[in-house]
């Protein structure tokens, strides 16, 4: 996946150049680190308005206070197994910016008192993860050592819990979902798991500030964000953008569409199909009223002569393989579902069959012992709401696409 620029508008800060991933040009660039106490560091965050930028969007600092509070000596994880097959950016970051990465890792990890410390990361990434902690060692930057593990190949590894099994030296499945990470992870220590990409823009909110970092995206929703930018579009890459940016700017910034779109999934395969509007902003807020946000950064565009039930349907038979069989929501109730759409998608249409897919969706969620029937159930809904017409469609016998079995946002 080619990695590009940025939309006209917005100065490059993770992915700003030249992104050759060495240490020597990362000192020269940004110096070394600084030191924080969890306190300032806290502060600085709590003000900067940093969000994890894994997909959940959940307040930084709030997970780092929560871990603060717990007792016992804490441990850091930084998750970059990026198991989503449709995003590139952690993998791209780890390659061109892994210092930024190391910095936020080590200045956690020293404000929250850990002596051990992860870097959870996909096959692709340990080589090159492993040359660039070799080089901070020989420089003397990390005082806290890091453990490398690389991610299995699934969907769900990179679900918190699964991360924390898999840094264990356990199947990297996840655990059930009331578990609290950050009073009982790793060894039943207090554990941070964090993505690679909020870790690099800690470390420059460490750097510069939480009023530079509010300086991009909108008030509600400050900094930037990376972006993995596919499907019908001429340059896919991996973009940054401050969020509120217009969704049509980040499709030109990976060289526009290479036909008219009629729909663009965001936020990834546990996102939401979103009309194909250039205008329409890129913020959770602005995405709510169509039950999607930006998520882990992905944006998938279909274009019109494609069929969105079609790539839905294998989205969802996708998923409905990469479950991790602890529950019967997922070892039943996922393939249930796919099969369902994959029969209205594909011309085994009758009449009760949208409503059955609904029923079914609703038979999931909130079921299972991860988050992954939600969050496959919500894409799929998502789905019925966005290709509304092409439903009505197939009931009737008819595909609205002009070739249905051409699929727009294969990799």
């Amino acid at each position: 996946m080619t990695t590009v620029d940025a939309p006209a508008q917005v100065q490059l800060r993770l992915l700003a150049g030249p992104n050759d991933g060495r240490l020597d040009t990362h000192l020269r660039r940004h110096g070394r680190p600084p030191v924080l106490d969890a306190g300032r560091l806290v502060e600085s965050l709590r003000a900067a308005g940093l969000t994890g930028r894994g997909g959940a969007g959940f307040p930084t600092w709030r997970k780092i206070e929560a871990v603060l509070r717990a007792p016992g000596t804490p441990v850091v994880v930084a998750n970059g197994s990026e198991g989503e097959p449709a995003s590139g950016k952690d993998r791209a970051l780890l390659a061109y910016q892994p210092h930024l990465v190391l910095d936020g890792l080590q200045l956690v990890a020293a404000a929250l008192g850990a002596r051990t410390a992860h870097l959870y990361v996909a096959a692709a990434s340990a080589d090159g993860v492993q040359a660039a902690l070799a080089a901070r060692r020989g420089a003397g930057l990390d005082p806290v050592a890091v453990t490398v593990t690389v991610a299995p190949e699934a969907f769900v590894a990179g679900e918190e819990s699964a991360v924390v099994a898999a840094v264990s030296g356990r199947p990297a499945v996840p655990a059930d979902k009331l578990l609290r990470i950050t009073e009982s992870g790793v060894g039943g220590a207090p554990t941070l798991v964090q993505n690679v990409e909020t870790l690099a823009h800690l470390a420059l909110i460490a750097r510069h500030g939480p009023a530079w970092f509010r300086a991009a995206g909108t008030h509600d929703e400050p900094g930037t964000f990376l972006a993995t930018v596919g499907g019908a579009v001429d340059a896919p890459g991996v973009i940054e953008a401050g969020y509120g940016v217009r969704l049509g700017d980040l499709v030109d910034a990976a060289g526009g569409p290479t036909s008219p779109l009629q729909a663009v999934l965001l936020g990834g395969y546990h996102g939401g199909w979103v009309p194909a509007r250039p205008e329409l902003e890129v913020s959770r807020a602005a995405l709510a009223p169509f039950g999607a946000s930006p998520g882990a950064g992905i944006v998938l565009a279909l274009p019109r002569h494609a069929c969105g039930l079609a790539e839905t349907a294998r989205i969802a038979g996708y998923l409905a393989g990469e479950v991790a069989g602890q529950c019967g929501p997922c070892v039943n109730g996922l393939p249930r579902l796919a099969g369902t759409l994959g029969d209205l998608a594909h011309h085994r249409a009758r009449a009760g069959l949208p409503a059955e897919v609904r029923r079914l969706a609703a038979l999931v969620t909130g079921r299972g012992a991860c988050r992954h029937p939600d969050g496959t159930a919500r894409m799929i809904i998502s789905a019925m709401s966005a290709f509304d017409a092409d439903v009505a469609a197939h009931l009737a016998g008819r595909c609205l696409a002009v070739d249905s079995a051409h699929q727009g946002v294969r990799r």
